[in-house]
Parts: structure tokens; C-alpha cells; sequence
């Protein structure tokens, strides 16, 4: 009895299931960076900062958040852990200093140095993404979808969490908000770090897996719907605090949920059974070659550059005989010495590329201006939401906060879900998901530009679904289309498309516009020179969100040359589960 309760223990700790519930907690408290919303006014206000010098401060958050060089080497040659913890000690001492500092405890420093603790604090959350991501996609080599739209569905959750934690602690100074984005993804990532590792999660495969699923879907949805309500209640009616203390027990109690989930497949299976678990190759086997025959990898190149376009979108069994045929004619004309063999010059699409092989394919870099153009404009809302919905006469910041948190949240599971049906169902190309998304986030920006009566909240709501899509979409596209072995630096990568469209939109553009309009309102009025500029009305952010409607066309048309350039892979990753 001791004995197989001894082999359960080791079960649930070694289960991947309890690995992925830890990666979510942790992912629940990355996201602080959606927090600069509201922890930007104080900080404008502390240190009499223009929108200008803010949006640089913006700039070096999304900087911090995106350049994510070391965290993916890192998670290369560390273990896991490790990553982890060197994430939560920059993002103690990044934010922990900007709280010294704004509290008046520590003295002011130059604008370059508020960017770069800003930098180091956000930092923090490329270690946390990379291995819960790491992780996750290696652990569920056949769930990448789902699984990178939950993580990085939490992540943009934090924000909403954070708020209601802020909310029954009721501090009269809001500088202590920075204070608990620098301890709280700390303390998380310290307690939780030695969880996060692969565990041979391919191996692990269950009939249950599909349930799990479900229900883990469930609690998110759950758990949205309740933010939601909660954050409403609270805005519109006077709460005491102990209902909101009530109210964020329950938050946490809705949070521990999915630990059901491991310890239910651990404890409470049987798992004596032959067929219980079944194992998946990291890695879908060739349809280029057939059971049994041994087909060198120089002759597989061959069929690859020789066969016709069409191939791929046949039915399967119809796409092995042309291919079986295929490589026997040019098996016999390569021995008679008819055809010349050429060497492979690095890897097919659908194979594992390092970050150098894939920077010389045009696939990923239209990715990259994909998501540098959708999510930058997404990000430049999340910046600047605090001031867009100040110029617009809403004073409930906090709230819209809460609610672009919550739609990100529901974009990001969203997009993973409705991706993971598209190349399920239909083994059709993930990115066309990223067009819809892109196309949808541009209608958004046309509510933010005309500032129409509830403007905030339908541009809230579009503009985070999309941008929330982005990022379950693009991680598990590009490991895909570039394979697993270094998907820690090919995302990292890919994550520099967000500050860099952040510097386009919020740096340069959005914080121009701004400004000037201001000043143009400030001229003729009674105006404090010590009081920071500030702009009224849509006119504000009117030409911005035009130009970044703009962008997520273009964006969109570029997401619609991949998947027409990327068909043939989806249907050799996908094509044989329809069949």
C-alpha cells in the first residue's frame, strides 16, 4: 500500500499535467506589463513626465518584455529553474527600485535610468514565458495550439488579477501598486520554479487528455466571466470590503481549480491498464517515405523539390502512391546515374530550423512584420489606455485596465482554440486565424479614432481579443513551421516585433500627435508650465488610430501570402488526422 502511494506521489510529481497548472500560476503573474496602464499616471505624476517622455518609458517596458536573447539561451543551457529564477530577481529589483524611487525613498534618477529599471523589471517576464512555454510545447507536442493560447491567455489575465488583489488591500497610495508588481511575480516564480521542466510529456498521452482539456477551458472561461462581473459590481455599485475580500477569495479558489486535473490522473487512474498512455513522436513521420522502406535523406530531399505543388492537398492515401512513385523513379535513375542527387542545404519547412537558418527564410520574416504590425498596434493601446480614455472624459482608468486584461485573456485562448480547430478540422494554415484577428483589431482602432458613445469599451474589447490572439497564434506557427529543437530563441525572436512596434506607433507617432494637439489646447488658456500637458477629446488619438487601422490591414494581407505559401506544410502536419 505504502508502496503505491509512494509510486502515485512520484506519478503527480512527475505528471505534465501538474507541470502545465504550475506554468499557468506562473503565467497569472508574469503579465505585469499590462499593468503599466495603470501604474503610468502615478509615475507621470511623481516625476512631472510629458506623454512623451511616459511613452519612452513604455517603449523600455516593451523592450523589456520583448527582447528575450538571454532568457532563450538561458533556457538552452540551464535548467529551467534557473531561467526562472534569474526572471524573478530582475523583476524585483527593475520595479522594486521605480517604487523606491516614486515613493520618494530612494533619490529621482534621469530618464535613461527610469527606462532601463523599467527594462530590467519587465525582463523578468521573458524568463517566466520561455520555460512555462518551453515546457508546455514539450510537453504537449500534439496541443501546441491550446496549450500556448491557455499560458499566454494567463499572462494577459495578470493585469485583472493584480487589480482585484489591489483592491482588498484598499491602499490609499497608489504608488504601492508598483510595489506589488515588483514582489508578487517574484514570490510566485521562486515557489513554483522547480516544477517547470520537461517531464516526457509525449509519453504521457491519455484517452482523458480530451476532458482535460475541456474542463481546463472551462475554468477559463469561468474565471473571465467572473472578473468580469466582479470588476462591474465594483465600478457601478458601492461595495464594502469585506464582500471584496469574499470576491477575491473566490478569484484564488477559481485559480487552484485546475489542480484537480493532475491529481485526478495521478491518484484516482488506473494506470496499470496496457493502453493508458500511448506515446507521440515529438517529431510527424515523413509522408515522403513508406512503411518499411529505407529511403536515404538525400533521395527524400529530391521528392521534396520534385514533386508537384498539388500533391500535398491530395487525400492521403492518394498522396503516398504519387509519392511512393516519385521515389522510386528517382531512386532507379539516381542508381543508373540519369539524375545527379543534390545535397540538402538545411532544413524544410515543418523540421527544426536554428534562429540562423530561419532568418533567411521569407516565412518568418512574415511573421515577424505580421506581428510587429498587428500586436504593436494592440500594445500602443495598452500603453496609452489611460490616456486615451482620460481624453475621451472616462475616469474609470482601472476598469477599462481590467477589461482589455480579460478580453486579451479570452483572445489569447480563444486564438489557440479556434487555430487548433482550423489545422485539426481542416489542416488548413494556423495564420489564417491571424488574419481574422487583425482584421477585427482594425475595426477597433476606427471606435478608438471617431470616439463614438461607448467607443472604450467595443474598442477595449476588439482591440484585446486580437492582440490576445497574436500570441497564441504566432508561438505555436513558428514551432511549426521551425520545429521545437531551439523554439526558446525563435520566439524570443519573434518577440522583438512588439517593441518595435511600440517605438513606430507609441514612441514617434502616437506620442507626437499627442503632444502637439495638447499644446495647441493649452494655447489661449490658463495653464500651470508645471502641470504635465494634457489633450481632451478624440482628436487625441484620432490620426493614430487611423494609421494603426491601416497597419492591421496591411498586416492582414501579409498573414494571407503565408498560409497561401505555407498549405502544404499544414497538410503534411495535419492532412493524415482526416483521413
Amino acid at each position: 500500500m505504502a508502496s503505491t502511494t509512494r509510486e502515485k506521489f512520484v506519478s503527480f510529481i512527475n505528471n505534465r499535467w501538474l507541470v502545465f497548472v504550475a506554468a499557468m500560476w506562473i503565467q497569472s503573474c508574469a503579465g505585469m506589463g499590462y499593468l503599466f496602464g495603470s501604474i503610468s499616471p502615478v509615475i507621470k505624476s511623481s516625476l512631472n513626465y510629458n506623454q512623451k517622455e511616459l511613452s519612452r518609458l513604455g517603449v523600455a517596458k516593451d523592450l523589456g518584455d520583448s527582447v528575450g536573447f538571454i532568457a532563450g539561451t538561458l533556457s538552452e543551457i540551464l535548467p529551467l529553474w534557473a531561467a526562472l529564477l534569474v526572471g524573478a530577481v530582475q523583476n524585483l529589483f527593475g520595479y522594486g527600485w521605480v517604487w523606491l524611487i516614486v515613493t520618494g525613498r530612494a533619490p529621482v534618477l534621469p530618464l535613461w535610468a527610469m527606462c532601463i529599471l523599467i527594462f530590467i523589471g519587465n525582463n523578468g517576464e521573458t524568463y517566466f514565458n520561455t520555460g512555462t512555454l518551453v515546457s508546455g510545447v514539450q510537453n504537449f507536442p500534439k496541443s501546441r495550439g491550446p496549450v500556448v493560447g491557455i499560458l499566454k491567455g494567463f499572462a494577459g489575465l495578470g493585469g485583472a488579477i493584480m487589480s482585484q488583489i489591489y483592491t482588498v488591500i484598499h491602499s490609499s497610495n497608489p504608488a504601492n501598486l508598483i510595489l506589488m508588481v515588483a514582489v508578487t511575480p517574484a514570490v510566485v516564480g521562486v515557489s513554483l520554479m522547480f516544477l517547470i521542466r520537461p517531464v516526457g510529456g509525449h509519453k504521457q498521452i491519455r484517452p482523458t487528455d480530451g476532458a482535460s482539456f475541456t474542463f481546463i477551458y472551462g475554468v477559463c472561461l469561468l474565471l473571465a466571466v467572473y472578473l468580469m462581473a466582479v470588476m462591474l459590481i465594483q465600478d457601478v455599485v458601492v461595495v464594502s470590503h469585506n464582500i471584496i475580500t469574499v470576491f477575491t477569495i473566490v478569484l484564488f479558489v477559481i485559480l487552484v481549480v485546475p489542480i484537480l486535473v493532475p491529481i485526478m490522473t495521478s491518484f484516482f487512474t488506473e494506470t496499470n491498464e496496457p493502453n493508458d498512455t500511448i506515446e507521440e513522436p515529438l517529431v510527424p513521420k515523413r509522408d515522403d517515405q513508406e512503411p518499411g522502406l529505407q529511403t536515404p535523406d538525400l533521395i527524400l530531399s529530391e521528392v521534396e523539390d520534385e514533386k508537384p505543388k498539388d500533391v500535398d492537398l491530395l487525400p492521403a492515401s492518394e498522396r503516398h502512391k504519387r509519392i511512393a512513385h516519385l521515389q522510386a523513379q528517382l531512386m532507379q535513375a539516381a542508381a543508373e546515374g540519369a539524375v545527379r542527387v543534390k545535397r540538402r542545404r538545411g532544413p524544410h519547412r515543418g523540421e527544426d530550423f536554428t534562429l540562423t537558418q530561419a532568418l533567411v527564410k521569407a516565412d518568418f520574416w512574415l511573421i515577424f512584420v505580421s506581428l510587429l504590425l498587428g500586436s504593436g498596434s494592440g500594445l500602443t493601446v495598452i500603453d496609452n489606455l489611460g490616456q486615451m480614455s482620460q481624453s475621451l472624459g472616462y475616469d474609470n482608468t482601472h476598469v477599462l485596465v481590467s477589461m482589455i486584461s480579460i478580453w486579451n485573456f479570452l483572445g489569447r485562448v480563444g486564438g489557440g482554440y479556434f487555430s487548433e480547430l482550423v489545422v485539426r478540422d481542416y489542416a488548413y494554415p494556423r495564420p489564417v486565424a491571424m488574419a481574422l484577428a487583425q482584421l477585427v483589431m482594425s475595426v477597433g482602432h476606427i471606435f478608438f479614432a471617431y470616439g463614438w458613445p461607448g467607443a472604450m469599451y467595443i474598442g477595449t474589447l476588439l482591440i484585446g481579443l486580437g492582440y490576445g490572439a497574436h500570441w497564441a497564434i504566432v508561438p505555436a506557427t513558428a514551432s511549426e513551421l521551425f520545429g521545437l529543437k531551439k523554439f526558446g530563441a525563435l520566439y524570443n525572436f519573434l518577440t522583438l516585433a512588439n517593441p518595435a512596434g511600440s517605438l513606430v506607433f507609441s514612441g514617434m507617432i502616437a506620442s507626437s500627435i499627442y503632444d502637439r494637439e495638447a499644446e495647441r489646447q493649452a494655447q489661449g488658456s490658463v495653464f500651470d508650465p508645471n502641470d504635465a500637458l494634457r489633450c481632451n477629446g478624440s482628436i487625441c488619438f484620432y490620426l493614430t488610430s487611423l494609421i494603426m487601422s491601416g497597419f492591421c490591414i496591411i498586416a492582414c494581407i501579409l498573414s494571407m501570402i503565408l498560409v497561401r505559401r505555407t498549405k502544404s506544410v499544414y497538410t503534411h502536419l495535419y492532412g493524415k488526422t482526416r483521413t
